[in-house]
């Protein structure tokens, strides 16, 4: 079990070696040991692809500007794991809040490690 004082806040996920929000200003927190790879993300967006060899979807990038948002959006509302609200966690970098798929509906982040 992992202590609070040791847990990985989803926010800090990428920082450190990310673009400038000002570039890049949403980014993506995906659950990746949750996929199951039904392979919606990849119907519905450019940014994911289906791994052959793992049979999980991946993003081709996890950091993208306004041009990239809707389609990133659209692949986080159709994930099906998770019991419905998917692995797939669209976050505006500036505030922290979760865009999509925000289950809680206050943008507060529904990761769940």
């Amino acid at each position: 079990m992992t202590d609070d004082a040791d847990a990985v806040d989803p926010s800090d996920i990428g920082e450190s070696d990310a673009p400038s929000v000002e570039e890049k200003p949403y980014k993506l927190v995906f659950e990746a040991n949750k996929c199951f790879g039904a392979g919606k993300c990849a119907e519905v967006s450019a940014n994911w692809e289906m791994d052959i060899t793992s049979g999980m979807g991946k993003p081709v990038s996890y950091f993208f500007d306004e041009d990239d948002l809707d389609h990133n959006i659209a692949a986080a509302d159709a994930c099906p794991a998770k019991k419905g609200d998917g692995v797939i966690h669209v976050v505006d970098r500036r505030t922290n809040e979760e865009i999509a798929p925000d289950p809680h509906g206050d943008g507060t982040l529904s990761v769940d490690w």
